[in-house]
């Protein structure tokens, strides 16, 4: 039995177990389940670096005569959807505005949702990683069962400095909420990364070594986490829930070159990676 159809029957499980909840049954029966992924056939627009990059082409798998797929291209074949694909290789998250005024200039507002899988560029290019907020003095009115009161406090707003991880964020986070409030935003956190090769000037070590500034990878991974609470979107831990690790030498079949690239995922490390979003997605609503 091939894993798809495994993974086909276990969301028909999956399936009806949620409709008999939904809709307070007492029994469910696979013909009473109106339940299904709730990414089925949803337009979504998929922003990011190389690893969604539709010109770089993981290799090594073949699905229904196709050569060379991404975790996207999946995520088609499995649900129906239709991808929008935006990323660019080599851009870290001051190019999501660019990325959001393509995706706008081209679809408007006819799409359902936003996934921006980002990060690892910022960290190789030794971009401080930044706070969050700027504080300052301000007065502020209070009136809870008593007199109104001015008071006098310190009040933080979104730091949007371009050159900070934190403040791209920001900024890419505060143009898509104003431009679609009401679209489903998921962040996903970089993958583990190890050493790669690509010329004389772009040599990339192994996330054990900081970057130039002393910081290391994990440091960006855990900022982009924050994000959840930051700006009130969910962030699906790529980092931890996809199980890619080439820093493990038996995970290297899964990236593209064991002696160049241990960065990029090869067609069966997209696979896995796609199959978690499968799962993960499950969870959210893609249309509000």
């Amino acid at each position: 039995m091939s894993t798809f159809v495994t993974m086909k029957k276990t969301l028909l499980t999956i399936c009806i177990l949620l409709a008999s909840v939904l809709m307070g049954a007492q029994e469910s029966t696979p013909s009473s389940a109106t339940f299904c992924h709730p990414w089925q056939n949803a337009v979504v627009a998929y922003l990011g670096d190389s690893i969604t990059d539709p010109g770089e082409r993981p290799d090594g798998h073949d699905w229904n005569g196709r050569i060379e797929w991404h975790y996207w291209s999946y995520l088609q074949q499995w649900l129906g959807i239709q991808p929008l694909v935006y990323g660019v290789s080599g851009n870290n998250w001051s190019d999501i505005t660019r990325q959001v005024s393509e995706l706008q200039t081209e679809h408007g507002d006819d799409f359902d949702a936003i996934t921006i899988f980002m990060g690892a560029n910022d960290y190789i290019t030794d971009t401080p990683i930044g706070e969050w907020y700027d504080y300052a003095r301000d007065t502020v009115v209070m009136a809870l069962g008593y007199s109104a009161t001015k008071y006098e406090v310190v009040r933080r707003t979104p730091d949007m400095n371009p050159e900070t991880l934190r403040g791209r964020i920001n900024i890419a986070m505060s143009l898509l909420k104003e431009t679609w409030p009401e679209k489903q935003i998921v962040i996903l956190t970089p993958i583990h990364r190890a050493y790669s090769t690509f010329s004389a000037q772009n040599i990339q070590p192994d996330e054990s070594y900081p970057n130039r500034l002393g910081i290391y990878f994990s440091d960006y991974v855990d900022a982009i986490k924050e994000t959840a609470n930051v700006w009130g979107v969910p962030v699906i831990d790529l980092n931890s829930l996809s199980g890619l690790n080439p820093m493990s030498e038996a995970q290297v079949p899964y990236f593209c070159n064991p002696d160049t690239d241990r960065l990029h995922p090869n067609a069966k490390g997209h696979v896995r990676i796609a199959r978690t979003l499968f799962y993960q997605l499950l969870t959210l609503p893609c249309r509000f």
